[in-house]
């Protein structure tokens, strides 16, 4: 696939913006909310907020991932095989589609505790095995617990604006992951999501864009927006 007419230029002025704008996967991101203590817990909260985080706000996970560090014995996978489902449900009660995360949890625990040795799959192929977890979750998770990049996380954010901008033309995050990876190179791979994530927070909204204020109007073609608001 021939990369898109001024992408890099494009790709700049959004770094650049971000640079300067803050946006609330920049505090909250789902990278943020694992303590830096022992790497099997990291690995395995940093896995917990990327499953919590499926059509969930980022302050909205992080909440839920602090009510389950707050619990009696923290955010283990112990603690999770060993908490009530009950509780375990209360305590991301507000995340989107929460009782089924609830059943993925504890079904994802069981498999870390008999498989893995209560570490997390170190293995792409592996990791999409896991109950709930999917390819942007799995993308993200290798880049944040093992400092792997092996694609790009893409969500709905990313797949909007990539799609605003022309970079691609698809209608799921799965295949505008698979058309980035043809032509971006693999060394914006691993940033493209919290910028484009972020400027979708902020600047690219879902509904009424601000497109007047948009540091890339004059190379943006706008696809599938409805209010420019130009």
């Amino acid at each position: 696939m021939a990369k898109p007419k001024d992408w890099q230029k494009v790709y700049t002025r959004i770094e650049e913006y971000r640079k300067a704008n803050q946006a609330p996967v920049d505090t909250v991101g789902c990278e943020r909310l694992a303590d830096n203590m022992d790497p099997k817990v990291f690995r395995f909260q940093a896995l917990v907020a990327l499953m919590l985080s499926s059509q969930t706000k980022d302050p909205v996970t992080a909440d839920a991932v602090e009510r389950l560090k707050q619990t009696k014995n923290g955010l283990t996978v112990d603690s999770i095989l060993e908490m009530d489902i009950k509780e375990l449900d209360q305590c991301i009660q507000k995340v989107g589609f929460h009782n089924r995360k609830t059943t993925y949890l504890k079904k994802t625990a069981l498999i870390l505790k008999e498989q893995y040795d209560g570490d997390i799959p170190a293995e792409l192929d592996d990791m999409l095995k896991l109950p709930g977890v999917g390819p942007k979750m799995a993308h993200l998770c290798m880049q944040v617990a093992w400092d792997k990049t092996l694609g790009i996380g893409v969500d709905t954010h990313v797949h909007r604006i990539s799609n605003r901008l022309g970079w691609v033309k698809t209608k799921d995050p799965e295949q505008t992951r698979k058309a980035l990876e043809e032509w971006l190179p693999t060394e914006y791979w691993r940033h493209i999501n919290v910028m484009l994530v972020g400027f979708g927070q902020v600047q690219c909204l879902p509904v009424k864009p601000l497109c007047q204020d948009c540091p890339v109007k004059d190379l943006c073609p706008k696809v599938g927006t409805k209010s420019k608001n130009l």
